[in-house]
């Protein structure tokens, strides 16, 4: 029997809309070209903050061209030049347009950045703002462009043009706006996972079994599905060798059927032959049922590489109709740079066909369930796991489980809207601050294996 659990999640309310009959409405920022009567001057409505630390403070100049902020002799120098802002509606979304020049930045998106911090009778109505989305770099002018929606309670804002740690480089802020449109569209997908152990004693058997939960998620109208890990081998008598196919080729060719006829994406385990290597792969089939995108899992146990299993080597990432997916497999999970490295891809929503557990933690010991949620939350993601032990789930960014099969087999799925951004307390939207605050340059050791027993 095929049981189905979901939870929908809306972007926004219907009393936060703010509808508009025009896209833009007048503009909020107060001399938002920066125009100034001298050079000594601070251009009028702005206002420089620096930090509690004199000596690691900016220089702020105005100019025809704008704003210029420098530290040439102070690497880890910071500072910006704020607005407060008038005028905001609780619910409406709001434009938010900046211009800058950058000369000599090592790492632009580290350096420098926009935040909006929302406001109430002048008071921070939450812990965090929530960063702009940039910078966006073209050769010669880079730029911030985002929509976000004010809560409910804000009747203002603080706008806040934000350098850090420019390391001998120099940024000009030329143009700032702020303007009422329309709220992004939600994105919804439906995404599913599904628990089942094939048992059919065949590779053909399993995957008419797993057809037919590709057919009832279709019937659920969802718009893609997770299938487990190395489905043709599970519960059989057959070795890694009988069952190895190429890709594309029999096994896709059958689950890619499935996929057509219910107009679906299906990621799917299982054991690829190309030449004479076998690896343990995935694929990504998309709604005509063609093979869209195909992942090797690069951990192996020792289960797979005594057998003589070739790792992969790639981490790749997917475009979808609906969003950017990725795919890992099971032993991946024990590992944190793989979901790193997807999500600073762009991947919105990793799937990982998972032969092993997701286990509920046990005598204190974070098992495959908890990992599975700090992976969601580190690398704010959506993580879809389909396992043949524990429960298989969809997870969201925050890592809140919002389907979870709970020892029944079948499809489970969520609506979910990859347009939806929720801060974490004290620290904001964790997409937009996680990958900022990397410290790269510190990170030598984890391109090195070890050259003595880290035990």
């Amino acid at each position: 029997m095929m049981v189905c659990c979901f939870l929908i999640i809306d972007v926004v309310a219907s009393n936060l809309m703010c509808l508009s009959s025009t896209d833009v409405t007048n503009e909020l920022i107060s001399n938002g070209n920066f125009a100034t009567e001298s050079s000594n001057d601070m251009p009028k409505d702005w206002s420089v903050w620096n930090p509690v630390i004199a000596n690691t403070s900016c220089s702020f100049k105005a100019s025809p061209e704008g704003v210029s902020v420098n530290a040439l002799d102070k690497p880890y120098a910071v500072g910006g030049i704020t607005q407060e802002v008038k005028g905001i509606e609780g619910g409406c979304a709001y434009a938010v347009k900046v211009d800058c020049a950058l000369k000599n930045i090592q790492f632009p998106y580290r350096s420098v950045f926009v935040r909006v911090t929302w406001m109430n009778d002048g008071k921070q109505l939450y812990n965090c703002g929530m960063l702009v989305r940039g910078p966006i770099l073209d050769v010669d002018l880079t730029r911030f462009d985002d929509v976000l929606t004010a809560p409910n309670e804000a009747n203002g804002a603080l706008i806040s043009l934000d350098v850090k740690w420019l390391q001998g480089g120099s940024v000009i802020w030329k143009k700032v706006s702020m303007s009422k449109t329309e709220p992004i569209k939600p994105r919804k997908v439906k995404i599913g996972t599904v628990y089942l152990r094939p048992s059919g004693g065949t590779p053909e058997k399993n995957l008419q079994q797993c057809c037919e939960q590709i057919d009832d998620a279709g019937k659920l109208g969802l718009d893609i599905v997770c299938l487990g890990e190395a489905l043709t081998m599970a519960g059989t008598p057959y070795s890694v060798v009988d069952c190895a196919q190429s890709i594309p080729g029999r096994d896709t060719e059958i689950l890619g059927d499935a996929a057509h006829r219910n107009h679906i994406w299906v990621v799917a385990g299982l054991t690829e032959l190309d030449g004479d290597i076998i690896y343990n792969t995935a694929v990504l089939l998309d709604r005509d049922g063609k093979v869209a995108g195909k992942y090797r899992k690069v951990h192996l146990p020792r289960e797979e590489w005594k057998q003589g299993i070739t790792p992969g080597s790639e981490y790749p990432v997917f475009q979808t109709d609906f969003g950017i997916v990725a795919i890992q497999i099971c032993y991946d999970w024990f590992f944190s740079e793989p979901e790193s490295i997807f999500a600073l891809k762009g991947a919105e929503i990793i799937f990982a066909p998972t032969w092993g557990n997701t286990l509920p933690d046990h005598d204190g010991i974070a098992d495959g369930e908890t990992v599975f949620r700090v992976r969601a939350r580190d690398n704010g993601v959506y993580m879809v796991p389909s396992v043949y032990d524990g429960n298989s789930m969809v997870i969201d960014p925050l890592g809140r489980i919002l389907a979870s099969n709970k020892g029944k087999n079948g499809v489970f799925w969520a609506e979910v809207d990859l347009n939806k951004r929720e801060e974490l307390d004290w620290v904001g939207y964790w997409r937009s601050i996680g990958p900022r605050h990397r410290m790269v340059e510190t990170y030598e050791p984890l391109l090195e294996y070890p050259q003595k027993p880290t035990y």
